[in-house]
């Protein structure tokens, strides 16, 4: 079985060694995320980190060949589990009907001290 990895351009540039997503087969697997832009940029508010994190998640499962309706897991790290309210409502809006196992839990830290929110997801296509 190939195993594609992908580094996507216009993305914040891995921290570690690590590439943003993986493809083998029919799964494909999302790294984790945060609210950064590639330019460096981070938001203050949760909820607008969110978007950026959800946003790059996006281009990353389609690069790899995945969609919303085919991602199988998704994880969530907040470092303020009571910002669960700020994220859902985009959250909602990008899977719609289509229920993603899922799991979230606080953290006490993220890369960054300003990060507030990471994601990643798995996916299964074919």
């Amino acid at each position: 079985m190939d195993i594609e990895r992908h580094l996507i351009e216009g993305q914040m540039a891995p921290v570690s060694h690590y590439c943003h997503s993986v493809r083998a087969g029919e799964l494909i697997w999302v790294s984790g995320i945060v609210g950064m832009t590639a330019d460096g940029h981070i938001p203050e508010q949760t909820a607008a980190q969110f978007d950026i994190a959800l946003h790059a998640m996006d281009v990353c499962l389609r690069a790899a060949g995945g969609r919303p309706d085919t991602v199988t897991k998704v994880q969530i790290f907040l470092t303020d589990i009571s910002d669960r309210a700020l994220i859902n409502p985009a959250r909602v809006a990008y899977f719609g009907e289509h229920l993603p196992a899922s799991t979230l839990v606080e953290v006490s830290a993220l890369v960054d001290p300003r990060m507030k929110v990471e994601i990643e997801c798995m996916a299964v296509v074919g």
